[in-house]
């Protein structure tokens, strides 16, 4: 009976960690950044749900491992990975300030100047690797076509490595010693409906907010404005390590 009430209690925590985790700092800048560049509701809803399927493979990855053989990434990992998230959210926030200058705000493939200074520098760096023996024959370019599906996917992936891994990773394990591999798996089941709730329901919002604002062009492109400023803080933020500063957005 007590086992029976400890389960119960470990799957409702995974669950509320799932949910607690989708509303995260770094998820409401991703999901904000990607439906503030789509010309439809639909196509920011089906973005935002890319980058949601993107973390939640790379939770279900970990998560199973962590379960099946009682392995966790390295406390050092955590901190790469973080600043890694820093970086992705400091080229979203870029790319939605770039819009900012734009006359027509929702299109894809732009050649804003933050664009073009970004992919300039990205050539002088290509141009010097060359000169000490680089091999790569076309200099790099970020968003040369804006940014597509796969690239979505990949940030959710990336995003997946964040920092709240050990906390995903000791729930996954706490529920497999309550019961095995297969409670393990349940919980881990658990926490990943908790966060594709909490992410489907912020990307609906953020769709929806971004197609009222449609209708008012400068509310449209204050919001813009807000989102990428936003996303270049919390990079930063993320860069520098400090994610774990930031007060709890949940209380």
């Amino acid at each position: 009976m007590v086992e029976s009430a400890n389960l119960t209690l470990a799957l409702g925590s995974a669950v509320m960690l799932g949910l607690r985790h989708g509303f995260d700092y770094d998820h409401i800048a991703a999901i904000t950044d990607i439906s503030s560049v789509q010309s439809k509701p639909a196509d920011a809803m089906r973005y935002g749900l890319l980058y949601v399927s993107g973390h939640a493979a790379t939770v279900a990855v970990l998560g199973t491992m962590a379960v099946s053989f009682r392995l966790s990434l390295p406390a050092a990992s955590d901190r790469w990975a973080e600043r890694v998230v820093g970086i992705t959210l400091l080229i979203l926030g870029i790319y939605v300030l770039g819009t900012f200058f734009r006359e027509s705000t929702h299109t894809h493939a732009p050649r804003t100047r933050i664009t073009i200074v970004v992919n300039g520098l990205l050539w002088v760096y290509w141009r010097l690797s060359r000169l000490f023996g680089g091999t790569r024959t076309v200099p790099p370019e970020i968003f040369k076509d804006g940014y597509g599906q796969r690239s979505t996917f990949v940030v959710g992936v990336i995003h997946g490595l964040g920092a709240e891994t050990p906390t995903q990773v000791l729930l996954f394990l706490m529920a497999a010693n309550l019961g095995g591999v297969a409670v393990g798996l349940l919980g881990l089941s658990m926490f990943i409906v908790g966060l594709l709730i909490m992410n489907t329901l912020m990307c609906a919002s953020a769709a929806g907010l971004f197609s009222v604002s449609f209708r008012n062009p400068y509310a449209l492109r204050a919001l813009t404005l807000a989102t990428a400023a936003y996303s270049i803080v919390v990079g930063g933020i993320f860069l520098m390590g400090s994610a774990g500063h930031l007060p709890s957005l949940t209380g």
